[in-house]
């Protein structure tokens, strides 16, 4: 059944407000993939806080023509979904990588990460970075860790005085 006009537009319009302005998004192509399975990939992409849908591939070329991502234009070919979202890349390419183990059809054609295109086959290599949580715990132990060793090196100085000391008594006491 083909779009109206005004359905036409209706669906620029909402490809421009959510996908011209993402900052992250991932470029599908799902030829052969099911209906649950996409309802399931659906699912886990929503637990991200990212977003799933199936465009037109005409009609997003058109929203996004000043967007970043128009320049993954020649990717929108044949049957198309994207992915996206605004905060964590790494938590959407790993839903997206663990469900095309599952389901090999599903390919990668391209995405945007902070506003640069990266290739298809980076995806996976997206996917296997750790966490933004993970990053920020191991940043942060590696800035606490020097602070954490001079603070013990100043503890043990006093201890090991007083130890000395009292090993210095206990010579006397024997001597006496």
């Amino acid at each position: 059944m083909p779009l109206t006009p005004s359905e036409k537009q209706n669906l620029v319009e909402e490809y421009r407000s959510g996908l011209a302005v993402a900052p992250h998004a991932f470029i599908l192509g799902f030829q052969g993939v099911s209906v649950p399975q996409v309802t399931e990939l659906r699912a886990k992409v929503r637990e991200t806080g990212a977003h799933y849908i199936v465009v037109k591939n005409r009609l997003v070329r058109r929203a996004i023509e000043d967007a970043a991502l128009a320049a993954l234009g020649e990717h929108f070919q044949g049957p198309t979904a994207i992915a996206y979202c605004d905060e964590d890349p790494v938590a959407l390419a790993k839903v997206l990588a663990d469900f095309a183990k599952d389901v090999p059809v599903m390919s990668f054609k391209a995405g945007l990460v902070e506003g640069r295109a990266v290739a298809g086959s980076e995806i996976t290599e997206i996917a296997k970075l750790p966490s933004r949580e993970e990053l920020i715990a191991k940043l942060l132990y590696l800035l606490q860790s020097p602070i954490t060793r001079f603070a013990r090196v100043l503890a043990a100085l006093p201890r090991q005085f007083v130890t000395v000391l009292d090993q210095v008594r206990q010579e006397k006491e024997k001597t006496t």
